[in-house]
């Protein structure tokens, strides 16, 4: 396999190719992180596999740092960072606490699992936080429904995740029957990378396991008091498929924030968009004022109260995390 092949495997292409200079190109090579460890990251480009530090030569920001997914340049000698490459696609989220910090979760995915099980871990409001995630970033979200096996009324979970979006794709499976899986590793083309996102203990490492014929990631049974899982999978990393996929797993998220996610709230919560447009008023707060369209659709059923306070939750939650630092007393870091 020559070196632009090799590349190509990895997801290189044109929108990656076009950043880089003459003079860059005499003295760097492009490599990709395929998993973030602390104060290193392994990489790999064409004929090479190896681990480099994580620090760049300098530092613009929070997001001026290696995430698994990314593409590098590296001192062709000296296998030192020089600097990330744009990137197509980025999922962050901010951290609990005061200061907020961001946290880089994978770069440049074409589609994203967001999977969850059909037990007590399925939860509406955190799938539509998942699909606000995905559809701000502009990935296409598939959702995988696992644990099938365990209940009676597979449909009843298709129907409730199939609602949440227009044309959305929803898969159940068995994650340890290969042929269930067999139809996700069809969404996983040679050089296309796939992430996974979901609480732990909806059997993502089993999913990866199957996907990848293997049984290399150690897999934890979930707790059977309250059907939480425990983390199994500490580091990001990328898994190669194959057919010539890669897989992203991350650590399970059962909690996070939203924010800078406009775009995605519109996308997945387009019915009430639309319906704010219709209000008489145009500062309408969908509160008592007359001629408010949306709480016309409540009263006529036509929205049901509960879909209206996740929206009202998630919008207030982007607001106050989406203020800069200047806004914010005390600010974040």
């Amino acid at each position: 396999m020559n070196r632009q092949s090799d590349l190509t495997a990895l997801g290189w292409n044109a929108f990656y190719a076009d950043q880089v200079s003459p003079e860059e190109a005499r003295h760097c090579v492009p490599v990709r992180v395929m998993a973030v460890h602390r104060g290193e990251i392994a990489v790999a480009g064409a004929g090479l596999e190896r681990t480099v530090p994580s620090h760049l030569a300098s530092s613009r920001g929070e997001e001026d740092r290696p995430a698994v997914g990314d593409w590098l340049l590296i001192d062709h000698e000296t296998h030192e960072p020089q600097r990330i490459l744009d990137r197509a696609s980025l999922f962050k989220r901010r951290s609990a606490g005061a200061h907020r910090r961001v946290q880089l979760i994978a770069a440049n995915v074409d589609t994203v699992f967001i999977v969850t099980s059909c037990d007590e871990d399925f939860n509406v409001a955190r799938l539509e936080r998942f699909l606000v995630l995905a559809g701000e970033v502009g990935v296409r979200p598939v959702v995988v429904l696992t644990k099938i096996d365990l209940t009676e009324s597979v449909s009843d979970y298709r129907i409730a995740a199939e609602s949440l979006q227009d044309g959305l794709e929803v898969v159940t499976v068995d994650a340890r029957n290969p042929d269930h899986v067999a139809r996700l590793a069809a969404l996983c083309a040679k050089g296309e990378t796939v992430a996974l996102l979901g609480s732990s203990g909806v059997g993502k490492s089993t999913l990866v396991n199957t996907l990848r014929g293997s049984d290399d990631i150690v897999t934890q049974a979930v707790r059977v008091h309250d059907g939480k899982g425990m983390h199994t999978t500490t580091v990001r990393q990328m898994h190669r498929l194959a057919h010539g996929g890669w897989l992203l797993d991350t650590p399970g998220m059962r909690e996070f924030q939203i924010a800078d996610a406009a775009t995605g709230l519109a996308e997945v919560f387009d019915d009430i968009v639309s319906l704010a447009r219709q209000c008489q008023f145009r500062n309408c707060r969908h509160g008592t004022e007359p001629g408010c369209a949306i709480n016309s659709a409540v009263k006529a059923g036509r929205l049901t109260p509960r879909r209206l306070e996740r929206w009202r939750k998630l919008a207030a939650e982007d607001a106050d995390n989406s203020l800069t630092r200047k806004d914010r007393p005390g600010g974040y870091r």
